[in-house]
């Protein structure tokens, strides 16, 4: 490589990085993620998100107007063959606080999903609850979690497509019982920035072998068919992500969140602009035919 793409390079990660960091302070702020005092436990799979993840906001952590904690913690879920040393090496090299809990969420998880079936549902829950009560253990006050804007499109058409639920994944989320809130930093980051990032940095990268080769085929077929979107029309899963912040009720149709029954109406005060005026309403452009003779009813 010479010196001329040398320099082409470092202003492509230059920008790369810089856009990462918008993106993800610009949703910190936005949805008020982190504040003073936050002890934020980053939750590393040994994925290049959570990675990401972890590094911009260590990066952030340095220029923030306000104080708070890092720290990072794995889940340990025994599967066969995990590089158990990776991890620990790494969070030793960045010189941060970090724990890595013990918890055979593999044996249940094969034990209880047959052969074949997808283990992704059952993993993932076995995997929040035991982050939850760790959480609580260790003071932390927020729980950072790896996921991205296009992992945050394609569940909302997961939920559409096979749940018949227009759902998705919040940027940031009280739990049920309310003894959690979890955030989700990079949720205006895109996926193919984090890849990019992800092999410049040399992320120490551990796959999980937990379902061997099996893919969660639904996730799967939903990613290909917004990869092509995107191709063919750039933009599209961004103002799919932006149409999620935008949301009109009363031009959906749930009744829990419009009230669709009681809708009277109401003519008092100024027509709206858009009413029509005597002068758009005359005998040449109306058809009698489309009004009922009401004398006779």
């Amino acid at each position: 490589m010479n010196q001329t793409d040398n320099r082409k390079e470092t202003l492509e990660y230059n920008k790369l990085q810089k856009r990462l960091r918008r993106n993800m302070g610009n949703a910190i702020i936005d949805y008020n993620m982190i504040e003073e005092g936050d002890v934020v436990m980053a939750c590393i799979s040994g994925g290049k998100d959570s990675f990401a993840m972890l590094d911009i906001l260590l990066n952030l952590q340095k220029a923030a107007p306000i104080k708070f904690d890092v720290v990072a913690v794995n889940l340990d879920q025994k599967q066969p063959g995990f590089p158990e040393h990776i991890l620990p090496e790494y969070f030793q090299s960045l010189n941060i606080p970090y724990y890595i809990v013990d918890k055979d969420t593999y044996s249940v998880v094969k034990e209880k999903v047959e052969e074949g079936k997808t283990t992704c549902g059952l993993c993932s829950r076995l995997r929040r609850g035991t982050l939850y009560s760790f959480a609580e253990t260790i003071g932390a006050t927020k729980i950072a979690l790896g996921h991205h804007l296009d992992d945050i499109v394609e569940t909302l058409f997961l939920n559409m497509f096979h749940g018949s639920r227009l759902k998705a994944m919040p940027p940031k989320l009280r739990s049920d019982d309310g003894r959690n809130v979890v955030i989700r930093p990079l949720a205006y980051c895109r996926e193919k920035d984090l890849i990019k990032y992800a092999e410049h940095k040399q992320f120490p990268i551990i796959p999980c072998n937990l379902c061997g080769s099996q893919e969660n085929l639904q996730r799967q077929s939903i990613k290909a068919m917004l990869i092509d979107w995107d191709k063919k029309t750039p933009g599209r899963v961004d103002a799919i992500f932006k149409s999620i912040q935008n949301i009109s009720p009363s031009q959906l149709a749930d009744k829990n969140l419009f009230d669709f029954v009681n809708l009277p109406l109401d003519r008092e005060g100024e027509r709206a602009e858009y009413a029509f005026t005597e002068a758009t309403v005359s005998s040449t452009n109306i058809d009698e035919s489309m009004f009922i003779d009401v004398t006779n009813v």
